[in-house]
């Protein structure tokens, strides 16, 4: 029977990703089988957790699916020896307005799965206030359950003493502390960690990571905090219709930001996915059907993008007679012309009137619900979808037919709605899951 854990902290940028690998290539190394999942809509961290673990991961998200859909995507570690899902933000961290069986927060999936909660502490700045932090976040919610804390950051002995004898006080368990090493860092980008694809010295980072927490951290007793966890047999498929029985995908250092469990569904629903690089100058497969382009980084490549003639020119041609869609970055690639962080202007392919700069950097972050006024592949229109917006790019001109009317979390109409023209579709979002 699998033991379930979720590793989840009061906020961003307290080592949970770091812990979770570690733990996840300790265990590995002790000859366990472990399965990772990401609560929220983070798409980066699925492929570090592959790394290190070996097993693919997914993402899990109440906003976004119902619990049947979660429920079929955790099955997929009823193999496992144990299954941690990282969480994001902090434990209760969601939007205002709940979505399909939650509020994307990591609380909803660990009491859904009934998964005990490993906290990352980092106490820096403080000592027994630690200590009402975590009391809090255990006695915030019904229904969750808190295993135990690991400190992270920690200062000296004598500040990792104080902080544990409060916690024991609390009646809190303290798994370990972990004083500070910044040598297990892994590396930052504009959007967040570096993708796992593109760090080749991710396996040694991991290696690195897991023995500094193995001597650190009670492997044993945590293995011994996480639940019996026996998956239901579920029939729900995840209800996605590919967007062709032949799809074209683009997939380079550019083009690499599409959700898992999109393209397994894809797979399930019987779709082939012949994949290119626009880099390296290549056009889609003639015998696709359709052609998706995710998101990425196309604005560190834009000069190259620009001049791969073979790439633009094979675009075009495709998209005469079938469609295409791009996300996010993709979506700009469709676009006339993309401006780079050092404001030169490079011409995109031209199959939308969408113009973006990256001159003056401004963040657009959230949830997003999507209601078609026309269709795009794999989806009619009046269709609802739920995605994720996450890109640092300025709209400078979005001249085409909107795609869809796109809303907030909170309800509110945005002005990243999308675009159509001819056999071309594009959205600032990526997508999720439909409602049904």
């Amino acid at each position: 029977m699998p033991a379930g854990l979720v590793i989840s902290a009061p906020a961003s940028g307290v080592g949970k990703t770091t812990l979770t690998l570690a733990l996840a290539r300790a265990w590995r190394h002790r000859g366990l089988n472990v399965q990772c999942f990401k609560s929220g809509p983070d798409y980066i961290d699925p492929a570090f957790h592959a790394a290190a673990t070996g097993r693919a991961s997914v993402n899990v998200d109440s906003w976004a699916m119902d619990r049947g859909t979660i429920a079929h995507l955790v099955s997929r570690g009823a193999d496992a020896d144990v299954v941690l899902a990282e969480g994001s933000m902090g434990l209760f961290d969601g939007v205002a307005a709940r979505g399909v069986s939650g509020t994307g927060a990591t609380a909803d999936i660990a009491e859904m799965l009934g998964w005990p909660v490993v906290l990352v502490i980092d106490p820096s700045g403080q000592a027994q206030t630690a200590a009402a932090i975590a009391a809090g976040l255990r006695d915030y919610r019904a229904g969750l359950r808190l295993a135990g804390v690991v400190l992270n950051r920690v200062a000296s002995p004598r500040h990792e003493d104080l902080v544990r004898r409060a916690l024991n006080d609390s009646g809190i368990a303290v798994f370990g502390a972990l004083p500070r090493h910044a040598e297990i860092s892994l590396p930052k980008r504009h959007l967040g960690l570096v993708q796992a694809e593109e760090q080749a010295e991710i396996g040694k980072l991991i290696d690195e990571a897991a023995r500094f927490v193995a001597a650190h951290v009670d492997l044993d007793a945590v293995l011994r905090s996480a639940a019996g966890w026996s998956p239901q047999p579920t029939t729900n498929a995840l209800n996605v219709t590919p967007p062709g029985q032949r799809i074209a995908l683009a997939r380079d250092a550019a083009f690499s930001f599409v959700y898992p469990h999109m393209l397994e569904a894809w797979r399930a629903a019987g779709a082939e996915i012949s994949t290119f690089s626009p880099l390296a100058d290549e056009g889609p497969d003639a015998s696709a059907n359709v052609c998706w382009l995710p998101g990425g980084y196309p604005e560190l490549h834009a000069g190259k993008i620009a001049a791969n003639a073979r790439f633009r020119s094979g675009l075009r041609a495709f998209a005469e007679t079938r469609p295409v869609h791009g996300e996010c970055g993709g979506y700009m690639v469709l676009g006339t012309a993309l401006t780079d962080a050092d404001g030169v202007c490079h011409e995109m392919t031209g199959l939308l009137g969408l113009e973006t700069s990256f001159a003056k950097r401004r963040m657009h972050l959230g949830y997003r619900l999507a209601t078609l006024a026309a269709p795009m592949p794999g989806h009619q229109a009046g269709a609802r979808l739920r995605g994720h917006e996450f890109h640092y790019s300025t709209i400078l001109a979005q001249p085409d037919t909107p795609l869809a009317v796109v809303h907030d979390a909170t309800g509110a109409v945005i002005a990243e709605t999308g675009s159509r023209r001819g056999q071309a579709t594009g959205t600032f979002f990526h997508l999720i899951a439909e409602d049904r």
